[in-house]
């Protein structure tokens, strides 16, 4: 997986094992109902239409909406994942529901911060951001992200770097469904 969509993960899924605990159970019950699209329905969402995060996040908010009226029958990214998790309309409309509604990004991040016994500066550092993810954050991992984000800028200048990286992920994350403060992306 990318560096960032590890971050991605660490935050997204904090928020999601807090909010709903059947969370983890509903999408490998839907995994094994599915197998006509793509076979695997996590990766449905994001498949079905672009290849990035955002699509998935975008997306899936639509999903609980047009699950009943379409049946799987009507084209189009949103309506594919639900047809592939299942056909029975309980399964499909239980799905979309551990989806990523507007994760509390500041939130999530100050929760594992009041858990960690370390003090990190997570709203201005990128290291101390992913050392709070449990992430890598050495200097190779860092120009990983960057590369990842299309950093133009010297890589060897690791100060201008990692203060461009930590806006990034900021704004990605709020562009991949994450409720960002403007303090936090500027």
């Amino acid at each position: 997986m990318s560096v960032f969509g590890n971050i991605m993960s660490k935050v997204f899924g904090h928020a999601n094992a807090q909010a709903a605990p059947a969370a983890p159970q509903q999408p490998s019950s839907t995994a094994s109902s599915s197998g006509k699209a793509s076979g695997s329905a996590p990766a449905g969402p994001a498949a079905s239409g672009t290849n990035t995060a955002k699509t998935a996040a975008s997306a899936a908010p639509q999903q609980p909406s047009s699950t009943a009226p379409s049946g799987g029958k009507t084209s189009g990214p949103a309506p594919a994942a639900p047809a592939a998790a299942g056909t029975s309309g309980p399964t499909t409309a239980a799905a979309p529901s551990p989806v990523r509604v507007q994760v509390d990004v500041e939130a999530v991040l100050k929760d594992l911060a009041s858990k960690n016994k370390e003090k990190l500066d997570w709203r201005n550092s990128i290291v101390d951001l992913m050392k709070l993810l449990n992430l890598d954050s050495g200097l190779s991992a860092r120009k990983e992200l960057a590369e990842e984000l299309n950093y133009t800028g010297n890589t060897q200048d690791t100060a201008a770097m990692n203060v461009w990286l930590h806006k990034q992920v900021m704004v990605k994350l709020a562009e991949n469904g994450g409720k960002v403060p403007e303090s936090l992306k500027t």
